[in-house]
C-alpha cells in the first residue's frame, strides 16, 4: 500500500473505524486508540491496497484489538477483586504484611517491560497455557518461555532479595 493509498484509506474509514469500535467500549479515548493501531498494524503489514477488502480487514483488526484489549481490563479487574478478597483477612498484622508485599508486587509488575507482564498475566489470571499465549500473541512457544523466565526472575530477585 503506498503512503497515498494509505491516505485515502485512512480519511475514508478513520471515523466509521473508530465509532464501531466505540459503540463495544463507550469510551472514546480507548476507541482512538484501537482505531489508529488497526492502521498501523495495516500498514505494518504493508498489502497491496483493495478498497473493499482493505475495509474489512481494518474492521477484523480493531475487532480483535478491542476484544484483547478488553480481555486485558476483565484480567486486571479479575486480579484485583481476587487481592481486595485476600486482604480481608482477620490477622491485622498479616494485613499490613499482605497489603506491603502486594504494593511491592504490583509496583514490580508495572515496571516489567509490556510484554513480559502480558505474558505473566495472561499465564496467571486467564489460566492460559504457554501455547495459547504464543497463538494469541503470534509468538512462538519459545520466546513465551523466555518471557515468563524473565518475569519470574525478575519477580523473584526484587521480591525475595530487592534487586534486580
Amino acid at each position: 500500500m503506498t503512503k497515498e493509498e494509505f491516505k485515502i484509506c485512512f480519511d475514508e474509514l478513520f471515523d466509521a473505524i473508530r465509532n464501531y469500535i466505540y459503540y463495544r467500549c463507550n469510551d472514546q479515548h480507548i476507541a482512538t486508540d484501537i482505531a489508529q493501531e488497526a492502521f498501523v498494524k495495516v500498514w505494518e503489514k504493508n498489502i497491496d491496497y483493495h478498497p473493499n477488502k482493505t475495509k474489512g480487514l481494518l474492521y477484523k483488526v480493531a475487532k480483535e484489538l478491542w476484544i484483547s484489549s478488553h480481555r486485558k481490563l476483565q484480567s486486571a479487574e479479575k486480579y484485583r477483586l481476587s487481592l481486595n478478597e485476600i486482604e480481608h483477612a482477620e490477622d491485622p498484622h498479616k494485613n499490613l504484611e499482605f497489603k506491603e508485599l502486594k504494593e511491592q508486587y504490583e509496583t514490580i509488575l508495572s515496571d516489567l517491560p509490556e510484554n513480559q507482564r502480558e505474558v505473566f498475566l495472561m499465564s496467571r489470571l486467564e489460566d492460559l497455557s504457554y501455547k495459547e499465549i504464543a497463538d494469541r500473541l503470534e509468538l512462538s512457544i519459545k520466546a513465551v518461555e523466555k518471557r515468563m523466565s524473565l518475569c519470574l526472575k525478575t519477580l523473584r530477585s526484587r521480591l525475595v532479595y530487592g534487586t534486580e
